[in-house]
């Protein structure tokens, strides 16, 4: 998996999309530690952009979490989107305890995530804040010292991904650029669509009260599968006709999923094109099958561009 999702950000690049984005999910078979696959997915490309979505704050020692971004970023050459948050369902209960975490008292584990959260963007900033030894190994600049390396401009490139419109408030407080998935709270009872692009109005409103000094970015994500070749007839097929989904994340949170995109590309373009959370947004994340296949994702992707994309006026 690692293997191919090296040579799927490349073929990527090929094809022209503008990132690549990474999920990280503790406990799983899947991609757990993000920064070696960034840096190699950064070595090995030059324009794409690259990220993740998300990286579970809970888990993270704040000040390694900074000098592992700051080198992936500077081995990509300024390239590095990284999304962040307090996580999503988890593999192991109370994974993070294992990683030698727990909350303070009176806090939660949300909590904690946004509290390692604000400790590493201080440290993006790239301001001293440790005392210099007197007898250090190598010289040292006048000054507190800061992490190294570090990579100016990350700090404006990290993303927090909002599961409701407050956390997405929050963000917006916090200058962080808001990443927001195909799962929020449902807070309306309205369809998908209405209720995410109301959570970016909340988001933009809240940034218009602080002088962050740059304009933000807001991301959503869409399961999008274009339907051109018996292939994908073959794989996608029975997804046709998806709607919204109601559940419970967990015994207190009422969540929302948003519907799958499967059908020939002139019925996406109609219907994509009245997505009010798309229109608000400036970055769509398509989620795509990485299980089938560098070659295959190849091909959608392709497909995404040339016959959704092209006709949607994506640039």
């Amino acid at each position: 998996m690692l293997l191919q999702s090296i040579d799927l950000g490349v073929a990527a690049e090929e094809l022209g999309v503008d990132g690549a984005y990474y999920r990280v999910h503790h406990f799983a078979r899947q991609l757990a530690s993000p920064f070696p696959l960034l840096a190699a997915v950064g070595a090995k490309t030059s324009r794409i952009e690259i990220g993740t979505g998300v990286i579970d704050m809970r888990y993270e020692n704040p000040l390694y979490f900074a000098e592992d971004a700051g080198a992936a970023d500077l081995i990509a050459e300024g390239r590095l989107q990284l999304g962040i948050s307090r996580g999503s369902p988890e593999q192991a209960v109370e994974g993070w305890r294992h990683f030698g975490y727990q909350p303070a008292d009176g806090e939660s584990d949300a909590d904690m995530g946004r509290r390692h959260t604000e400790v590493a963007l201080q440290a993006l900033t790239g301001q001293g804040f440790a005392q210099p030894s007197p007898r250090p190994m190598f010289p040292n600049p006048p000054g507190l010292l800061r992490l190294e390396p570090y990579s100016e401009g990350l700090r404006q490139r990290i993303w927090w991904g909002a599961g409701s419109d407050a956390t997405a408030r929050w963000a917006a407080s916090r200058g962080m650029n808001l990443m927001s998935s195909t799962l929020k709270d449902d807070e309306t009872g309205e369809p998908f669509h209405i209720q995410q692009a109301k959570q970016i109005q909340v988001f933009r409103d809240e940034w218009a009260k602080h002088d962050h000094g740059f304009e933000p970015r807001v991301s959503v994500s869409r399961s999008i599968m274009p339907i051109v070749s018996d292939q994908d007839r073959a794989y996608f097929l029975g997804q046709r006709d998806s709607q919204d989904q109601i559940g419970m994340i967990d015994e207190k949170t009422r969540a929302i999923f948003g519907r799958s995109f499967t059908a020939e590309p002139e019925v996406l373009v109609e219907e994509l094109a009245k997505d009010e959370a798309i229109q608000a947004a400036d970055t769509v994340l398509v989620t795509v099958p990485n299980q089938l296949g560098v070659d295959y994702n190849a091909h959608l992707l392709e497909s995404l561009m040339e016959y959704v994309a092209k006709p949607l006026g994506w640039k």
